[in-house]
């Protein structure tokens, strides 16, 4: 029997999937990981009764090593605190070799076989100098790996326009792709204070209900349309799309238009 675990690799992170084979976990202990980036260290969340609901084969997951030990934790703390100090050293070669980059974070793997600096830059940089004395220094395995704005949020943590926790740092496995027509099927203000996250790009959140409001907006009509109301013209002056229903101006008389649930849907 397959065991699936929901796992952190840092503190109130997004939750990542894992086959744990026959172990068997409890919730908060912490375990050795496989990971894209090499030997890490997490801490189990929850176990996944069924697979299904993750919508992730079995296949495609990173395994459980094994429950760590104090050994593991240890090592763990002491590769927190080295690579803070590799992070400090590595920014004062950025500003010597005057790169246009600036350094977020650094991480060893558990196993110190690599050391992992992310980046932000508004072009690509040659950074192959700033890897080699990295290299000659801390004598590991150097990837400097440049990121984008919303994997910047996604490290960096925040609170967003919700009074919540970026859905980018806490559960979202896979950022879908956000468009400003999903903004404008859920008739929102197209105000960027309003549509846009602490990354600068679309709320991420705009995907969550766009296909329903796709759905109940089918046969709805426009704002500033002409549409024709007990054989009279007027023009739609606002819409409410999951309620189905819209007001319209008649020549200064307002009626209110309340569509069957189903009307216009196909």
């Amino acid at each position: 029997m397959n065991n699936v675990y929901g796992i952190t690799l840092k503190a109130e992170g997004k939750i990542y999937y894992f086959n744990g084979d026959e172990l068997d976990i409890a919730n908060n202990s912490y375990v050795v990981v496989e990971t894209e980036k090499g030997i890490q260290l997490g801490k189990v969340i929850c176990k996944i009764d069924q697979i299904e609901k993750i919508n992730i084969p079995l296949e495609d997951m990173k395994k459980v090593i094994r429950i760590s030990t104090d050994e593991d934790y240890d090592t763990y703390l002491t590769n927190l605190a080295d690579s803070e100090k590799c992070l400090m050293k590595a920014k004062k070669l950025v500003k010597e070799l005057e790169l246009n980059m600036n350094l977020l974070d650094a991480s060893y793997t558990l196993d110190r076989k690599q050391l992992l600096f992310n980046f932000i830059a508004d072009e690509r940089v040659d950074f192959r100098e700033l890897a080699k004395k990295l290299a000659a220094i801390y004598k590991t395995r150097i990837e400097l790996r440049q990121i984008g704005a919303r994997d910047k949020a996604r490290t960096i943590n925040g609170i967003g326009q919700c009074g919540r926790t970026l859905c980018c740092s806490t559960f979202l496995n896979h950022i879908d792709s956000v468009t400003m027509n999903m903004a404008k099927n859920q008739n929102i203000a197209l105000n960027p204070s309003k549509i846009n996250g602490l990354c600068g790009r679309l709320l991420c959140c705009l995907t969550y209900e766009d296909e329903e409001y796709v759905r109940c907006g089918m046969g709805m009509p426009n704002v500033g349309q002409t549409v024709k109301v007990d054989n009279e013209k007027g023009k739609v002056i606002s819409v409410d799309i999951l309620n189905r229903k819209y007001k319209v101006d008649c020549d200064g008389i307002i009626k209110e238009i309340v569509l069957d649930s189903d009307e216009g849907i196909k």
